[in-house]
């Protein structure tokens, strides 16, 4: 199949919104890494990578990965003392050569900017299909090793390169968040067609023809369905619309944090519903006489399954329902004034060590609720 050459033209206003999600996610998940005293190395993988740049410059992915891992005026890079690795990886040998010398330039560039003798990160530029990448022994042992952070990006074209197994090594792969790119669009358009039942199994999928904006939020549902039963995943999507198609990100964490990050960035680019870049909920738009990003749809319909879950003592402490209000693709925040809502009404009473902190909620201290 002939991959169709996005680095052929100048990226597009949703392609350059990907690229910013991809780096702002990024700009959350290093510095955790990088001090956490129980991760001895981190990995970093990049396999759909093109070839670095747009024809004016802009950067692709790798060298937006580069870029933020430097931090400001090289906070993070000055200081490392583990071990961290960029593996780019680009199928077309001719886009592979284009990367490596782009990646090359970018170093010694900034090596020669910031009077440093040589870049302390190791970076290796790939020619391989992404199976056979994917399935090398030493990616696979780094994905399987507890030691080792790993950040995975993988912007395919199209929807066939991320099938269910690859999916499901992903998910069990301790200390690993990925962000994938899928065409959701694309899926629901050519369901029915065997080359995509081959990739996606379409029977578990429903889409309603009259939300064709809602397509990508299925599509997450389907792979959200695929986790394992008990084990504790995060899941959350962002819905990209490019003329009368729809893309979008797919994010995975085994961690808490993790999903409090992603979605901290989803929140910043979509005050309303923090998962698409069009009115997915159709709320009132900015500057009209209702608008409220305060009390969105999306917000209104999670705080009031929140409020239900805790009458009906479905929830009985805070770490659950925040953990709770996180799998549903809202920040902790929005559990926490629930909280406020119902003990202010003499609804509920807390127990323990009261508090109503809200982010980073793997450190919050437990407390009980109780039905007045």
């Amino acid at each position: 199949m002939m991959v169709k050459d996005i680095n052929k033209e100048v990226f597009d206003e949703s392609t350059l919104l990907k690229l910013e999600i991809f780096g702002d996610c990024f700009r959350e998940w290093f510095p955790v890494f990088i001090h956490n005293p129980f991760i001895k190395k981190i990995s970093i993988y990049d396999f759909f990578a093109g070839s670095g740049k747009d024809p004016v410059g802009n950067h692709g992915s790798p060298l937006v990965l580069l870029r933020e891992s430097m931090g400001n005026d090289r906070s993070y890079c000055s200081k490392i003392k583990k071990p961290i690795e960029f593996i780019f990886n680009e199928s077309l040998k001719r886009k592979s050569r284009t990367l490596d010398d782009n990646v090359r330039h970018y170093l010694s560039t900034c090596e020669n900017d910031k009077g440093c003798n040589q870049c302390v990160y190791a970076t290796s530029v790939e020619n391989e299909e992404f199976k056979d990448c994917f399935y090398d022994s030493r990616v696979q042992g780094n994905l399987r090793n507890e030691e080792i952070g790993k950040f995975i990006l993988l912007d395919q074209y199209g929807f066939k390169e991320i099938d269910n197994q690859i999916f499901l090594d992903l998910v069990n792969s301790p200390k690993t968040d990925f962000i994938f790119f899928i065409s959701s669009s694309f899926i629901n358009r050519f369901k029915e067609e065997p080359n995509t039942k081959i990739h996606i199994d379409t029977e578990k999928i429903n889409f309603d023809a009259s939300l064709p904006n809602e397509c990508h939020r299925v599509i997450a549902n389907y792979f959200r369905n695929m986790i394992p039963q008990g084990k504790e995943y995060y899941l959350h999507h962002f819905s990209i619309k490019k003329g009368g198609n729809y893309y979008g990100l797919i994010f995975g964490s085994n961690h808490s944090l993790g999903m409090e990050k992603f979605l901290k960035v989803c929140w910043e680019k979509d005050e309303l519903s923090g998962e698409s870049n069009f009115n997915i909920d159709n709320d009132f738009e900015e500057d009209s006489l209702f608008y409220n990003s305060e009390k969105s749809n999306k917000k209104q319909k999670i705080k009031k399954k929140i409020q239900n879950k805790i009458l009906n003592q479905e929830i009985r402490d805070n770490i659950s329902g925040m953990k709770y209000t996180l799998k549903n693709g809202c920040l902790p925040r929005l559990f926490t004034e629930v909280i406020k809502e119902l003990e202010d009404k003499n609804t509920i009473k807390r127990f323990g060590d009261l508090n109503f902190a809200s982010t980073s909620i793997h450190k919050i201290k437990e407390y009980e609720i109780k039905i007045c």
